[in-house]
């Protein structure tokens, strides 16, 4: 008697494959280099040491009144005063702006009604010079009208400063001669720039200096009374930074 067919068994599933990690992004490029083509990375740095180009005055003209119309004309006249003082100076002075213009009541403390006591008025110029020769005899004779505040001067240097300019290609020297040190102690040598970054570019901080001193001679002609002393002031040295980044290629290093 025939033998039932044996039923065919089903076959084996094949076993699914876990996923494995997901292929890390830019990994067909090695970014810091191959040992045929390695890569060195430096930082250029320069800090020069300059004369300032500019000096700044702000210069605050102030008035106090019991009525608001005699404030606002007391302060009229005292800014008139430190315009008609400035402009005389012509291309000494570089600008002259008029910055935030104010005239608040002062409202008495005492008493159940909103009663205004005083009127202030303010009135903020700046004044710049690129003329130091002006700047001690300006600044004097502004600080010696009525209630008038003259701060300064701020040492700085113009926008297009040639010192900018300076200290950036001195900081890519330096890094270019750094990566050259580098790759030398290896026994390598340069073969191309891949990056170059700029990471900053600036001045340091304006700041005031002034060394008081009486000076005799005044080339202001104005009326034959007396003129108080012109301050001699020295002008501050300003510092200026550079920095940069740079990424070389090199050839393969003697190890």
């Amino acid at each position: 008697m025939d033998q039932p067919a044996e039923s065919a068994q089903p076959a084996e599933s094949a076993e699914s494959a876990e996923p494995g990690p997901p292929p890390r992004p830019g990994a067909a490029s090695v970014p810091y280099g191959t040992p045929d083509t390695p890569r060195v990375a430096v930082r250029g740095e320069a800090v020069l040491e300059v004369d300032p180009e500019i000096a700044r005055l702000t210069i605050t003209v102030s008035a106090r009144g019991v009525d608001r119309r005699a404030a606002l004309d007391d302060l009229t006249r005292r800014n008139n005063q430190v315009l008609a003082l400035v402009k005389p100076y012509g291309e000494a002075v570089e600008k002259l702006e008029t910055g935030a213009f104010s005239v608040t009541p002062e409202i008495s403390p005492k008493g159940r009604h909103e009663r205004v006591r005083a009127y202030h008025g303010r009135v903020h110029l700046t004044a710049t010079l690129g003329d130091f020769t002006a700047l001690g005899e300006l600044t004097t004779r502004l600080a010696d009208l009525d209630l008038t505040r003259v701060d300064g001067p701020w040492w700085g240097l113009r926008p297009d400063s040639p010192a900018y300019g300076r200290a950036r290609q001195q900081a890519v020297r330096e890094a270019v001669q750094r990566a050259r040190e580098y790759a030398g102690a290896l026994g390598a040598r340069l073969v191309a720039l891949t990056e170059l970054a700029d990471l900053e570019a600036e001045q340091g901080p304006l700041q005031p200096v002034a060394v008081a001193a009486p000076r005799t001679r005044s080339r202001y002609d104005g009326p034959a009374e007396r003129e108080p002393a012109a301050l001699d002031l020295e002008p501050q040295r300003q510092t200026v930074y550079a920095h940069v980044n740079a990424r070389f290629t090199m050839t393969p290093p003697e190890l």
